[in-house]
């Protein structure tokens, strides 16, 4: 299965698109069963799915190019660096800086930081997504794909320093 697993998000992501648009607005009861297993396989699971077929509904973004690129970072830090291991732990989304703090000058860094780190490990809880329209303006503000980010993240570890500096030297 792993050498067809974008071949399995992509169906997954039409399926889910198909779902949303037919009125299933419900996170919790967004029926994907069948494809939870396959999910958590690749370290994903139903809210990775529904954010974004709801963003691509009713926002026209992330497209399906980034729900595949973005979901790949998470597939290969939950196969290499977790080693298929769920994390138990969840971030508690009131502890993340405010949206108008920044670094350098540059506005939501010091909030994307540990959500991409959260992303990264699957513990992102039901009220949070990495790439929601907040975090797409940052992309787009600083000329960053969100699955590029998430490779500096997690290349960075926890050096903040790193990606600051990068993000400050990719604005310029």
């Amino acid at each position: 299965m792993n050498q067809d697993f974008p071949k399995e998000l992509v169906r997954i992501w039409a399926n889910a698109v198909r779902l949303y648009e037919e009125g299933h607005r419900s996170a919790e009861s967004f029926p994907i069963e069948d494809e939870l297993s396959f999910l958590s396989s690749i370290g994903l699971n139903r809210m990775d799915v529904f954010d974004f077929a709801e963003d691509w509904v009713c926002e026209g973004a992330p497209d399906l190019a980034t729900f595949l690129l973005i979901h790949e970072q998470r597939r290969d830090y939950f196969i290499e660096t977790q080693k298929g291991k769920t994390s138990e732990d969840r971030l508690d989304s009131s502890t993340l800086p405010a949206k108008k703090e920044e670094i350098m000058g540059i506005r939501w860094l010091p909030r994307i930081i540990p959500k991409a780190r959260a992303k990264l490990r699957g513990e992102l809880p039901p009220d949070t997504m990495f790439c929601c329209g907040g975090d797409r303006n940052f992309f787009q503000e600083n000329d960053i794909h969100p699955a590029e980010f998430l490779r500096i993240v997690k290349r960075s570890g926890n050096n903040d320093g790193a990606i600051v500096d990068w993000v400050v030297a990719r604005k310029k």
